[in-house]
């Protein structure tokens, strides 16, 4: 088995939000931006460039992508399957395997979505995830399938529903102070949170990420190259992916003790065992939010916090930076920064240990990107700033 820890490291970063429909130009020419500015970010030749990853169902098929960044050769093509944001960090997972094998030796991780030009979001993940038992039974839209979720973390669990209140304020909270973020500049009003339209009960509108237009990428190349290049690395230090056992496509009528889960405990045990790391150990969290219970699951799941003491470590002064134990989300999270199917995440993940973030975490060295929780398969990842 190959090691991957430490070799292989994030050199730049792009990323471009827009609100949704407002893009300035289709979706290929926001993402051949991005991949640029993350090139410029690490003083790359975007034309160096011989490997290309995404996941959820990105559109931007590479080949079509060389022209406009003049690429000289394509060694390295993939996707991770599935229409949501599970694969996030699996994405990391290809990239490192390209570089490590010598199948590539530079890839970019990207994801774009502009409405105007693939359509909402929502109709691909519903292709993946709604099937015809879901249907049958009027449930037509991912946020359904999560809020039963929700009652069942809530009602078998015990979970407080208070939790999901403490995550919306951290992540609006650092939304306010980020100037990239749709809440930039915006004091969170709990009263409006509470009493917005409701999507789906328990869910109200602050519970739901909201899709923007836009696009992120992540150029990935050897820990002995990055050293040459522009930026700091940022190191992959584990990443992990899988689905755990049971799930499928009548989860709903199945095991009580998986039902609310976000999925991660498939992979948790791999992610800090490669990356020789404990929950304790991590500093900083990038957490996929596509709504708030799931979020809380994640955590949960990710073992930062157990059923039964949640409520005191899911608190609003214990997950906001600088002073919080487990700063979650220092863009704002897909709730407050933006939602471009969670690329967002990984890119602040990278800012926060580069000291880049608009939140800073004083001397962080590990941050834990999480995928997009209750998908059918999921993965995160755990990068490192410094020696490792």
């Amino acid at each position: 088995m190959i090691d991957p820890r430490g070799k292989v490291a994030v050199a730049g970063i792009g990323y471009r939000q827009y609100k949704r429909g407002s893009a300035p130009l289709p979706e290929r020419g926001v993402l051949v931006q991005t991949i640029v500015d993350a090139c410029e970010d690490a003083g790359f030749d975007p034309a160096l460039i011989d490997g290309f990853v995404s996941y959820g169902d990105d559109k931007n098929e590479p080949v079509r992508l060389m022209p406009d960044l003049g690429t000289r050769e394509l060694n390295w093509s993939a996707q991770v399957w599935g229409g949501g944001g599970g694969g996030v960090a699996g994405a990391f997972g290809l990239a490192s395997a390209a570089i490590l094998t010598g199948q590539a030796r530079a890839v970019v991780v990207f994801r774009a979505l502009v409405e105007g030009s693939s359509g909402r979001l929502s109709a691909a993940v519903m292709a993946h995830h709604l099937n015809d038992h879901m249907v049958s039974a009027g449930m037509v839209a991912p946020a359904q399938i999560c809020a039963m979720r929700a009652q069942r973390l809530f009602e078998y669990h015990g979970v407080p529903q208070s939790v999901c209140e403490e995550l919306i304020r951290a992540n609006y909270y650092h939304g306010s102070r980020n100037p990239e973020a749709i809440a930039y500049d915006k004091p969170f009003d709990i009263a409006e949170a509470r009493t917005s339209r409701w999507i789906a009960e328990p869910f109200r509108l602050f519970d739901c990420s909201r899709e923007n237009d836009g696009a992120g990428a992540l150029l990935l190349v050897s820990s002995e190259l990055a050293k040459d290049l522009r930026k700091p690395p940022v190191k992959l230090l584990s990443v992990a992916q899988g689905t755990q056992k049971g799930w499928g496509d009548l989860l709903e009528n199945d095991d009580a003790d998986l039902y609310p889960t976000a999925g991660f405990g498939a992979i948790r045990e791999r992610l800090y065992g490669q990356a020789g790391l404990t929950p304790q150990d991590i500093d900083v969290v990038q957490l996929y939010e596509n709504f708030s219970a799931q979020g809380v699951a994640s955590l949960i799941d990710h073992g930062f916090c157990t059923y039964e003491n949640v409520a005191e470590v899911i608190r609003f002064d214990n997950l906001v930076a600088p002073g919080g134990k487990l700063p979650v989300n220092t863009s704002g999270g897909n709730f407050a920064h933006g939602f471009v199917h969670g690329i967002g995440c990984a890119v602040e993940a990278v800012r926060v240990l580069r000291g880049e973030s608009a939140n800073p975490v004083p001397d962080a060295r590990t941050c834990l990107l999480a995928g997009g929780p209750g998908a059918p398969t999921i993965s995160s990842a755990i990068f490192g700033a410094g020696d490792f």
